[in-house]
């Protein structure tokens, strides 16, 4: 059990979050789930085999005090971290005047400095074992601008971050085997959307590019993985 590695996976109660940690237990993985949502978060972590298998952490990702105790937990239950996602993150309305200014800061807060913290509170762990895995959750609308779309900034921000989080890790710590893949998906059936466009991926589709990224071996490094759905033009 010891040996079995380990997934820490934020936004972890829903949609593309707990999809993939039920594939990463499938694969072998032992998970480590965070959320704010407490009662999903503990449900799943029951689904998935309970504390042996997975544990369910309350965490808000703009917190750094909740991030450490994040960390902090995956190493002292499991005794190791191998693959960090950053998968939180939520929309808001598109329109620089229609949208609560509330609402943006608290996007802002978990989509891009909850990327920042979580990087910032796995690398040192990642680093001094000397291998490991990060994923952040951008976007299609990371690659291009939408009218009126705060969102998308958040989303640029996260796709700027995933590579200057590799170029860093390749000058600074160039003999640590530690990836950085984006994953970047397209229109998803997630709790994402309020109203549902038809043809969507599903959770499940993104879940598993996920994996194929960390199913590389060590000298395979996925940088980018973009997903549309076959439909979906931009």
């Amino acid at each position: 059990m010891a040996d079995e590695p380990v997934f820490v996976i934020t936004g972890a109660s829903t949609g593309i979050g707990a999809a993939t940690a039920r594939q990463a237990v499938e694969a072998g993985y032992r998970v480590v789930l965070a959320a704010r949502s407490e009662d999903k978060l503990r449900g799943l972590a029951q689904e998935l085999g309970g504390e042996q298998r997975a544990i369910a952490q309350r965490c808000d990702v703009g917190d750094w005090d909740d991030q450490q105790a994040l960390v902090a937990t995956a190493l002292e239950r499991f005794g190791r971290l191998d693959v960090y996602f950053a998968n939180a993150g939520f929309g808001a309305a598109r329109g620089f005047l229609k949208e609560d200014p509330a609402q943006w800061r608290s996007m802002i807060d978990t989509n891009v400095l909850g990327v920042a913290l979580s990087i910032r509170a796995a690398l040192p762990h990642l680093v001094e074992a000397g291998r490991g895995h990060f994923l952040l959750t951008s976007s299609v609308a990371g690659r291009r601008a939408l009218p009126g779309s705060l969102y998308a900034a958040t989303k640029w921000a996260v796709t700027a971050m995933g590579e200057a989080l590799r170029l860093e890790i390749r000058n600074d710590h160039p003999d640590a085997l530690v990836k950085v893949t984006l994953i970047e998906p397209g229109q998803t059936d997630t709790p994402f959307f309020d109203n549902r466009p038809q043809g969507m991926l599903e959770a499940d589709d993104i879940a598993r590019a996920v994996m194929y990224a960390v199913s590389q071996p060590a000298h395979v490094d996925v940088n980018e993985i973009l997903i549309r759905p076959t439909r979906q033009p931009t």
